[in-house]
């Protein structure tokens, strides 16, 4: 970190951030821990920068982080052996955040420099690969010799145009001198199109033709290399440069928290650190998180981006139309236990047939990889009562070390370190975003609603899906949801998964799901799914159906529940 950037506590939870342009210029913020958006203390040019003033808070946000984690409740663990994971996972809390701190602090420090000096003449004008935004790019004036940095006007994002022949788009340009051309999102194919990318599509089956690549790909031979957990969490965060677009959408689906306001921005803030957005660079958790926050987004420029990014990260993900017909679209999912499946309806036609007859109906394929090694672990465990406390132990050190004793804010990055080689996590995480991508996909179609009908993990996609959909005004409604044997906690905050439904969410739960009494609860670490319980609270709008006398196991659902 640089010495003309710098955070500290000056009353409590009450911090002060501040930082010097290689020139002179000035910024300092003031605000609480909490505050999603800081005050401006002193300024000038640099407050006007919607990039810098996010980076920099970010910096001072994750810089508390790492000064606050205490030892005193894992010293408190009387279990020696719970005791000593607990400690090791505060020291890794610690490194993790001190390392995302230093990366807020290295773009701040970027932005800050090139920002306090423009040219208000020859403006270049073009697509922002930072912001997904047509805006003006006015050029910084730095020193003699230095390659040309432009600041995009609408994130105050540091740009340069793109080096592809006859492109006027802007790409984003890093710190330091530049190594290795640089491209603009269009031609990274980290997005399709920027000018389709806010556009509807018509059919649901016309979402391939959506998501082709208008431009060649330049950027083939840059390979995203994997690194390790801290190496993610340290990575050069240029998504923060867009963070001001999505932060405060970060967290607020009811089933990750249901965060709003400050404790969603901030959390959302904290976890873009990895990597870019659309590169799929912020590990396990924290782009389960980011992605589905860009629920805010469906339907425009940054869901495309995102949507694009997955569909090339899960070769499995297809919608497959089964069936036209004249009623309201149905689009059913499969999950844990019924992903084997390979009859073409996966099961669901005959409950389909008994309340959508007349339907055209679309089958998601996704996670083919996850969904089968979850298979192999979940048979393992129930085959094997030893096998689930032997488990038993990864999930208390990432709930009791991670959640409990961190919060929410470094608890998924620990989640992330711990079990990113978990199948359970791996294809949880996997459901997550296939529901943000199905959810963005549908905002961008002709049709005015839709049902949503998922099994297991399946259910989670469509409630995932649900949420995403929800936040988009304007966008297609929801007749009706059935959730069977959801693999999803049973307690939440719940306003956001019915903001889009018309009818009502149903949610299908047996006592006699062993899977969900026994594997989920593990692996959760003490969490009840509501496939087993059923979801708390319920409202007039979400609506527990018990059907535990027709459901005997977890793969019982679809041949034995009448849709309500």
């Amino acid at each position: 970190m640089t010495a003309s950037i710098n955070a500290f506590i000056v009353e409590g939870t009450h911090l002060k951030a501040h930082v010097e342009s290689d020139q002179g210029a000035t910024l300092t913020l003031v605000g609480e821990f909490t505050d999603a958006e800081p005050t401006v203390d002193s300024g000038g040019v640099l407050e006007k920068n919607p990039a810098l003033v996010s980076n920099l808070w970010s910096y001072a946000k994750t810089w508390y982080e790492a000064h606050s984690i205490s030892q005193d409740d894992a010293l408190a663990i009387q279990d020696k052996d719970e005791q000593k994971a607990a400690l090791k996972e505060l020291a890794k809390a610690k490194k993790i955040a001190q390392a995302r701190a230093e990366s807020y602090a290295k773009v701040a420090q970027w932005i800050a420099d090139v920002a306090d000096d423009v040219s208000p003449y020859q403006p270049k004008n073009g697509w922002c690969s930072s912001c997904y935004t047509k805006t003006d790019h006015l050029k910084s004036n730095r020193p003699a010799g230095q390659l040309p940095v432009y600041v995009c006007q609408g994130c105050g994002s540091p740009t340069l145009p793109c080096v592809a022949a006859k492109c006027e788009n802007m790409a984003v340009r890093e710190r330091g001198a530049v190594q290795i051309p640089q491209y603009c999102s269009e031609h990274r194919h980290e997005i399709s199109g920027f000018e389709k990318a806010n556009q509807n599509f018509g059919k649901l089956e016309e979402y391939e033709e959506f998501l082709k690549f208008e431009k060649k790909d330049f950027n083939k031979g840059a390979k995203l290399v994997g690194v390790g957990v801290v190496g993610v969490a340290a990575a050069a965060p240029l998504a923060l440069l867009a963070a001001p677009a999505i932060g405060g959408a970060i967290g607020s689906l009811g089933m990750f928290g249901g965060l709003s306001g400050a404790a969603a921005t901030s959390h959302g803030l904290a976890l873009l650190g990895g990597g870019t957005l659309a590169a799929g660079g912020l590990g396990m958790a924290g782009g389960t998180m980011v992605v589905t926050g860009v629920g805010a987004a469906v339907g425009g420029t940054l869901g495309a981006t995102v949507a694009n990014a997955y569909v090339s990260e899960d070769k499995s993900f297809r919608i497959e139309l089964l069936r036209s017909g004249s009623g309201v679209p149905v689009v059913v999912a499969n999950g844990f236990l019924t992903q084997s499946d390979d009859e073409r309806w996966g099961g669901w036609k005959a409950l389909v047939d008994s309340k959508y007859a007349d339907s055209p109906v679309y089958r998601v394929r996704w996670g083919s990889k996850e969904l089968k090694d979850l298979g192999i672990m979940g048979a393992g465990l129930m085959g094997k009562p030893a096998g689930v406390g032997a488990f038993k132990g990864a999930a208390a050190v990432a709930n009791k070390a991670g959640a409990k004793l961190l919060g929410r804010t470094l608890g998924p990055a620990l989640i992330a370190a711990d079990l990113a080689k978990n199948p359970w996590h791996v294809a949880k995480t996997r459901a997550d975003k296939t529901g943000v991508i199905l959810g963005d996909l549908l905002a961008r179609t002709d049709e005015e609603s839709y049902v949503l009908i998922g099994h297991s993990l399946g259910a989670r996609v469509m409630a995932v899906a649900a949420e995403a959909l929800g936040t988009k005004p304007g966008g297609p409604r929801l007749q009706d949801v059935h959730l069977l044997g959801a693999a999803i906690g049973a307690k939440g905050q719940w306003e956001g998964l019915v903001a889009g439904v018309d009818g009502a969410v149903y949610g299908y739960h047996s006592q006699n799901d062993a899977v969900l009494k026994h594997v989920y609860t593990v692996v959760q670490g003490g969490q009840k799914a509501a496939g087993y319980s059923g979801f708390s609270p319920e409202s007039t709008k979400l609506i527990n159906v018990d059907v535990s006398d027709v459901v005997k196991s977890h793969s019982d659902y679809q041949g034995n529940v009448t849709l309500s």
